[in-house]
């Protein structure tokens, strides 16, 4: 129990941890209200609103200045990690996850329909070409990995909110 109480007394670990898990039940929340359906994998998953990502490093970093102050040398290792991740977020990621979007479109809606009709051509049942297709071609690629200005804003102020209204633990 020791180890718990000293992960548990520590404010910049509290801090980040509460906003990354509540940015995920948000995202899971806002998924269900915008689809009506209960997506699980968002309660881990990346993308979507807000960005869990942005609310971690945020709050890490806006807890430091709380602790530390803004004119520490760990205020702004911090602010210079969140702001990297960020940008991954935005631009690495996001890409990656345009990118998954065309190959999956190119996999699906391509690819196959002319795998079932080379199947057709070869007198097989072309209902499941997905036996005869390749492994590259087996594999829907995830789509959400990054995420748009308005999901790391959302991201962002979360984690603020969460450090400034977080007691300091201990």
């Amino acid at each position: 129990m020791d180890i718990l109480r000293t992960i548990t007394s520590n404010h910049i670990i509290n801090v980040g941890l509460t906003a990354w898990c509540l940015a995920q039940i948000l995202k899971t929340l806002i998924a269900f209200l915008l689809t009506n359906k209960i997506q699980v994998e968002r309660l881990w998953g990346a993308g979507g609103m807000p960005s869990s990502h942005s609310a971690l490093v945020i709050s890490i970093a806006i807890g430091m200045a709380h602790i530390k102050g803004f004119s520490s040398p760990e205020f702004g290792f911090t602010l210079a990690f969140a702001a990297i991740v960020i940008y991954d977020a935005m631009g690495v990621r996001r890409a990656a996850g345009e990118h998954a979007k065309v190959l999956n479109r190119i996999v699906f809606e391509v690819e196959l329909p002319w795998l079932r009709e080379e199947l057709r051509n070869q007198g097989e049942e072309p209902d499941e070409p997905m036996e005869k297709a390749t492994p590259l071609l087996q594999k829907h690629l995830q789509e959400y990995l990054g995420h748009t200005p308005l999901e790391v804003l959302g991201g962002c102020l979360l984690g603020i909110l969460v450090a400034l209204f977080m007691p300091l633990a201990g």
